[in-house]
């Protein structure tokens, strides 16, 4: 049996590559990651103007209700682009947990502006996924107090749906009083990570998240998107370093004629090829409401990492001093894929969650 994307994601994934090709070169990069957030905005409009904001959204709400797979597509093409944009959270996480757990009242009043980007919400779960002992997330009589670390997608957002220890969700308006907004400074310029320091702020309940399966539901999203962000940026690596060993010239010979170029770019295309695979199965697994959805969700993200990690470390090499440069931009991608690799868990932490599930831990 064939097993891979239809006509229609192939479609999606062209056309997203050609916008980013067209619109979010490398200069457009550095620029971001410079502080331009005007060319980051103007990116941010052009993908909402090819449907993707709306891409979870139910058609009842005006979105396009299209599955997990179609979405994984979508985050390996940012993530070969290193799109300075909102998405895992904004698009996918938010509108999935909206549509679970959301009352009529919620799924109205957000739904159909996330479907037409006119609102974005950021996503924090740290208490829920790693609790820190200076955290926590409390609510009590329609207030939350606490801190949210690590929020994807937050910057600028309109909203804020947080996660307390027990799973619960909660939607907070970003304007509310006693809310403080620090921005994090990680690797990655190319998406920013915000604080939230929280002081009795209005907040509203999603009423289905009592319900555990809900934000696991919402976490293997995320997760998935993390690693198909991570397969994307990972072939554009292996594709810049197989392209300059064919370039550069040491001793009158191309590196890549070198056994030694030859085993590492080898190596690299070996332990990528499979991710590609594994990222389809993991997202038709939520989509088919598989007994195993939530293992793949944690053993995809696990993986893709630690292949990552090697990957973007190898491909360094391989371009010898120039993967070092500005010039060159390689790093984007490797600090990308870095970020990837901590948010909503590191490879350690999700590994013994995926023990847990398979019962390891009797």
């Amino acid at each position: 049996m064939y097993f891979g994307l239809s006509e229609e994601q192939k479609s999606l994934e062209e056309n997203i590559s050609k916008f980013l090709s067209d619109n979010a070169p490398l200069d457009a990069i550095k620029a971001v990651a410079d502080g331009e957030e005007a060319k980051a905005e103007e990116i941010h409009k052009g993908i909402i103007e090819l449907g993707l904001s709306g891409l979870m959204v139910p058609e009842s709400y005006g979105g396009l209700e299209l599955n997990m797979l179609f979405a994984t597509v979508v985050s390996s093409a940012l993530g070969a682009g290193t799109a300075p944009v909102p998405y895992a959270g904004a698009y996918v996480m938010a509108p999935i947990a909206i549509t679970l757990a959301g009352d009529e009242d919620q799924k109205n009043e957000w739904l159909p502006k996330i479907a037409g980007g006119e609102k974005v919400i950021g996503v924090g779960l740290s208490e829920f996924v790693g609790a820190r002992e200076d955290a926590g997330i409390e609510f009590e009589n329609g207030k939350v107090s606490g801190r949210s670390l690590f929020l994807i997608d937050g910057k600028n957002a309109d909203a804020y749906l947080l996660a307390n220890k027990s799973g619960e969700l909660f939607l907070i308006d970003s304007s509310s009083k006693g809310i403080t907004v620090t921005e994090l400074v990680t690797v990655d310029k190319t998406r920013t990570s915000i604080e939230l320091t929280l002081d009795k702020v209005d907040a509203t309940l999603l009423p289905g998240s009592s319900d555990l399966s809900v934000i696991e539901k919402v976490l293997d999203a995320g997760r998935l998107m993390l690693s198909a962000d991570t397969v994307g940026a990972s072939q554009v690596m292996l594709d810049k370093a197989v392209a300059y060993s064919l370039e550069r010239k040491q001793f009158g010979r191309l590196i890549g004629s070198f056994q030694a170029v030859k085993h590492m770019c080898a190596e690299m295309a070996a332990e990528l090829e499979p991710c590609h695979s594994m990222i389809w199965h993991a997202a038709h697994s939520q989509d088919s409401s598989s007994e195993d959805a939530r293992l793949m969700a944690c053993q995809t993200k696990s993986h893709v990492s630690e292949v990552g990690k090697q990957i973007s470390k190898t491909s360094t090499e391989v371009h010898g001093g120039m993967g070092f440069t500005d010039e060159l931009g390689l790093h984007y991608w490797f600090k990308r894929i870095g970020l990837n690799r901590q948010l909503l868990g590191s490879p350690e932490l999700i590994r013994e969650e995926a023990g847990k599930l398979q019962g390891f831990d009797q």
